[in-house]
């Protein structure tokens, strides 16, 4: 559902890719040129040997100079339209996230 709003530059104009290489991890979608990466979690993303592994791969993505956007698949499923105007917003570098 979420590939569905980013093809072809829907969103703020901005290409993304899913499904992609980065380094020795495949991330859900990226966007290269704001080094943008989202994931899309579902409920094993809770145990706590996928969190540990979670954050050992974001610490990584983040060294590499991503930003990582983390979004439950129910928030996806259920709230589209707010999760696309977090990402946008991540896009904008002139309206940070925190």
């Amino acid at each position: 559902m979420l590939w569905a709003k980013l093809k072809g530059y829907q969103l703020a104009g901005l290409k993304f890719r899913r499904q992609e290489p980065i380094g020795t991890y495949i991330v859900d979608f990226v966007c290269f040129e704001k080094k943008i990466v989202i994931e899309v979690d579902g409920g094993q993303h809770g145990k706590e040997s996928i969190r540990q592994k979670d954050a050992e791969r974001t610490s990584w993505l983040e060294g590499e100079g991503f930003q990582i956007l983390r979004f439950w698949n129910n928030d996806v499923l259920t709230n589209t339209e707010g999760v696309l105007e977090i990402i946008e917003r991540a896009t904008d570098s002139d309206y940070p996230l925190t």
